[in-house]
């Protein structure tokens, strides 16, 4: 798949690295706008071109009050003109996120708790089926073999990005995993000779290990790594986190989220601090966007940042 305008691969100048001879580039994925922004559009196309083929009138998935999947989901609908229906994790809220969805057409339905653990149930989708036909249903996260597959161009963009740079290679990759479908197709596309660490936004047996066991059961790069960057909990933030994506921003100038790619910086960093990486080396860090989701927690993460 192309976008319009390839991803820019922003090196950033961080004391961090320069105390320690390193380097450092960010692929700007999250300058995308709503329907393709961040791993989102790589994820969707595999549905995007089911219904182009005319297998579906529209998509039904699931997600939470701050999804970026039902986010970018809802976008491309309107974008796109198909139908949109999200099934959400607990009571109605009203958040930015699910202000979002419901401006760009998308239906709702609120699942509770115990109506959403039922996800993985074998006929879950039945009476949504039923109630919806011609829609086609996108599983949590878009994690499936088709999106790991278009989520490989993530690396040919980047090598794009490293050439523009002069960069001969990067030694060290850096990505966010939720369901581990985007990380999958990252592993397969990537140099052997680059390593690839997946940073846990969920805490580990959460899924993304199965999830990899599964896209990655065909495929032989053994150059990658998992580590639990999650803190305790998907949606658990602190004051050291807050402070991290605030001293990152200051810095670079670019923003980052508190649940996927501001965790990710900071166990990258924490690595980087504990010098855990030769001098010389050349890190990438793919920003997986998702800032939209940040908007319902600028008071808290600022709170915490100044305290």
């Amino acid at each position: 798949m192309t976008f319009p305008t390839p991803a820019a691969l922003q090196e950033v100048r961080l004391a961090a690295l320069a105390a320690r001879g390193l380097r450092l580039a960010v692929l700007r994925l999250d300058q995308r706008p709503a329907a393709h922004n961040g791993n989102k559009g790589y994820k969707l196309q595999p549905w995007r071109e089911r219904l182009a083929r005319g297998a579906g009138r529209g998509l039904i998935s699931l997600g939470g009050a701050h999804s970026n999947h039902l986010h970018a989901l809802a976008a491309l609908g309107r974008e796109e003109g198909f139908a949109t229906v999200g099934l959400l994790r607990g009571e109605p809220c009203l958040t930015p996120t699910v202000e979002d969805v419901q401006a760009n057409g998308m239906t709702l339905h609120w699942l509770g708790y115990g109506g959403y653990r039922r996800r993985h149930d074998a006929d879950f989708w039945q009476p949504w089926q039923a109630r919806y036909p011609g829609l086609l249903p996108v599983p949590e996260g878009g994690c499936d073999e088709s999106a790991a597959a278009t989520c490989m161009a993530i690396v040919t963009e980047l090598r794009e990005g490293l050439a523009a740079l002069g960069w001969p290679d990067c030694q060290q990759l850096w990505l966010a995993a939720g369901t581990g479908t985007t990380l999958a197709g990252v592993i397969r596309a990537a140099d052997p000779a680059w390593q690839v660490v997946g940073g846990l936004a969920v805490p580990p047996g959460h899924g993304v290990e199965a999830n990899l066991d599964r896209l990655l059961a065909q495929h032989t790069n053994p150059n990658w790594r998992l580590l639990d960057a999650s803190r305790g909990g998907f949606g658990r933030i602190d004051a050291e986190l807050a402070r991290a994506m605030a001293d990152f921003e200051a810095q670079t100038g670019i923003a980052l989220e508190p649940l996927y790619t501001g965790k990710l910086w900071l166990a990258l960093r924490q690595e980087i601090e504990g010098g855990a990486l030769p001098p010389g080396s050349r890190l990438v860090l793919i920003h997986s966007g998702g800032l939209q989701g940040r908007r319902a927690l600028e008071a808290q993460l600022a709170a915490l940042a100044a305290g």
